[in-house]
């Protein structure tokens, strides 16, 4: 019989309920954001003739807010609400948990207001210049702490498999940003790299490879061996295999940056390490694919009823497309037809879409429920109309791209007898019209998906209370 004096002690999910809210908030910003720039493609003068709303402005606002802002708020929300229930304590500090919070809005608003004024440092997914950069390092660093103190202080040996996805993570990610943000300023809206040249490319597509990587892959990884799990009801498939992916992706990534510098100044022989390790992380990245999706044996016709599940295993299945497809194009010749063309785009958001962003959806609509004190979401007929539009406009998005990269990187290399281009830069352009036409379908379905997920988790939210979930008793006499 326990002592009935014993004091209970609540998660901290006020910051989970904050970080939840925010990264729904921001997905509908961003991809709206998103589709505008794509609408820009098939009609130019949207671009309005002004310097902020041009598409070179508002591109790089769009995969910050994607990534960083939708995809970053939704791993706070779930580290901490994870971390949390597996180590059966409560999240170590509570104001440095707030302070993660709001530091993280504060750099998304930076980033919203000098992006389209034009102040970048030109690195792909590390443009902010050094005032938010530094903003970033001290978010981060407060995050790990948070992070890595909560499981110090935990009431349970084991470290579940999510947690060493999460640690991962955030500690790569402080490495890339960095080392890769290392720069002098000369004014405090500009500064200078702090490496040249081709080294300068290096370094930035280690980091830009690894944000991807590490931000994008392990981050959600550990989402994925949480909530698939419990979505399902069912344990994981093979939680030896968790390990071994853990260990073989952390290793394998941190080298696979090069393949993004094929037939440049970069030597030969980064390149050929660069597609070595590409091909090498097909085989972690299927294993952890094929364990997210064998948890659900025993458990299949779930999928018939449940559409937060549906969301979590598409996801997977977009995941083990994508990283196929990675490998495929890091070698060389392939390289040589899909690099510069929309096909790496479509690759891109193949990933993006159809892996982070459904996982990242599956999680949010297990998670919402649960902060508000509610059973369920407002509206389950909601998340199916989600599901499908978001599915059918991953399709329609990736496919137009697919198929138009391939004729792109073929209308280029074409050659007539006399050794002349067959065809001018201008046509391989106007022939992609129509399928950019399409993407922009794909992407205001996926969008439209997105803003019937704002109104549910709204409602959700203002219609219950947040509610107090109570740490186990037994675990604090473990």
């Amino acid at each position: 019989m326990q002592d009935q004096n014993v004091k209970t002690t609540a998660y901290n999910d006020s910051v989970v309920r904050q970080f939840s809210i925010m990264a729904v908030i921001w997905g509908v910003v961003g991809m709206l954001v998103g589709v505008i720039i794509a609408a820009q493609l098939v009609w130019p003068e949207l671009n309005l003739g002004l310097p902020w709303t041009s598409f070179g402005r508002l591109r790089p606002l769009h995969t910050n807010a994607v990534i960083f802002a939708f995809g970053g708020c939704t791993l706070f929300a779930t580290s901490y609400y994870v971390v949390q229930r597996t180590c059966q304590v409560e999240l170590f500090c509570k104001k440095l948990a707030a302070f993660t919070f709001w530091g993280w809005q504060l750099v998304i608003v930076a980033a919203a207001i000098s992006l389209p004024l034009g102040y970048t440092q030109g690195k792909e997914y590390a443009e902010l210049e050094w005032p938010i950069d530094l903003l970033i390092a001290a978010v981060w660093i407060a995050y790990a702490v948070v992070f890595f103190g909560t499981i110090s202080k935990r009431k349970v040996n084991h470290i579940y498999v999510a947690n060493w996805f999460f640690g991962g993570f955030i500690l790569a990610v402080a490495l890339l940003h960095i080392v890769n943000s290392a720069a002098t300023p000369v004014s405090f809206w500009r500064s200078y790299s702090a490496y040249a040249g081709v080294q300068d490319a290096m370094v930035q597509w280690w980091y830009g490879h690894n944000a991807v990587g590490f931000f994008l892959t392990a981050g959600f990884l550990g989402i994925m061996y949480y909530f698939v799990p419990k979505q399902a009801g069912r344990p994981v498939y093979s939680y030896s295999l968790s390990i071994v992916h853990f260990w073989a992706l952390i290793f394998t990534y941190m080298w696979a940056g090069p393949h993004h510098l094929h037939y440049t100044a970069l030597p030969d022989w980064t390149q050929s390490l660069g597609m070595a390790f590409s091909l090498i992380l097909l085989a972690p990245s299927w294993g952890g694919m094929i364990n997210g999706i064998m948890t659900l044996s025993g458990a299949w016709h779930k999928l018939r009823t449940d559409p937060i599940l549906r969301f979590l295993i598409v996801s997977l299945s977009f995941y083990g497309m994508s990283t196929f497809e990675g490998p495929l194009m890091a070698i060389k010749t392939v390289n040589s037809l899909s690099h510069y063309t929309d096909w790496t785009v479509g690759h891109v958001h193949s990933g993006a879409l159809g892996w982070v962003g459904l996982v990242s959806m599956g999680a949010l609509y297990y998670m919402v429920p649960r902060l508000f004190g509610q059973k369920q979401m407002h509206s389950i007929a909601a998340i199916e109309w989600h599901f499908w539009l978001a599915t059918i406009g991953i399709v329609l998005y990736i496919s137009a791209l697919w198929i138009s990269g391939v004729m792109e990187g073929l209308m280029w290399r074409a050659i007539n007898t006399d050794g002349t281009l067959t065809y001018t830069f201008v046509e391989s352009v106007k022939a992609k019209h129509p399928y950019y036409l399409t993407r922009l379908l794909g992407g205001a379905l996926y969008l439209s998906g997105m803003i019937i997920m704002l109104w549910n988790v709204l409602k959700t939210a203002t219609s219950g209370k947040p509610a107090l979930a109570y740490i186990p008793p037994v675990a604090a006499h473990s």
